[in-house]
């Protein structure tokens, strides 16, 4: 039976612990990718403490990659099983990581060009691919947390959960 997007469908499937796990970091991811959003919308208007800023968006981008890194070697590679991984919903979502990261490795490039005098035009162009990777990512969590991680309960065996739960040291 092919999948449809109404079958996948479903946040308020009850998951398991290691996919429970990858919905929690989206938590702290969101919370700093929130924090880093308003910081880049404020230095469109006046200025800020560029050092600072790019000192968060280092560690987001540190633990956004970890984040990544595991879902895709992990979570995808057992549900590319299932349903491939050059088309479709995987491929899509590695995409996204890609894109996100792609902004944020600009952002952070474009930061450590920045000083304190640094013009309000300039911090547009500066902010503008923090801004599109918190479009990016804020669209990717959701589709995981709706689509995926409830596809993944579905799909995958106790034993692939409880491997998947091992890889995240849970187990």
């Amino acid at each position: 039976m092919p999948f449809h997007c109404g079958h996948m469908m479903g946040g308020d499937v009850p998951l398991c612990p290691a996919l429970q796990q990858f919905k929690q970091e989206h938590v702290t991811l969101r919370e700093q990718m929130e924090q880093l959003f308003q910081l880049a919308e404020a230095a469109r208007e006046h200025p800020i403490d560029w050092p600072g800023l790019k000192e968060k968006a280092i560690r987001f981008e540190q633990e956004l990659t970890a984040h990544s890194e595991r879902e895709e070697e992990f979570l995808f590679t057992l549900m590319a099983q299932y349903i491939g991984r050059e088309t479709g919903p995987i491929a899509v979502m590695e995409y996204e990581h890609q894109q996100g990261k792609k902004n944020l490795q600009t952002f952070i490039e474009k930061l450590n060009q920045a000083d304190a005098s640094v013009h309000i035009e300039k911090a547009k162009e500066i902010t503008a691919f923090m801004i599109e990777a918190y479009h990016v990512l804020s669209q990717h969590f959701m589709k995981e947390e709706n689509v995926l991680f409830p596809m993944a309960e579905r799909l995958l065996s106790s034993e692939e959960k409880d491997f998947l739960a091992k890889k995240l040291k849970l187990a």
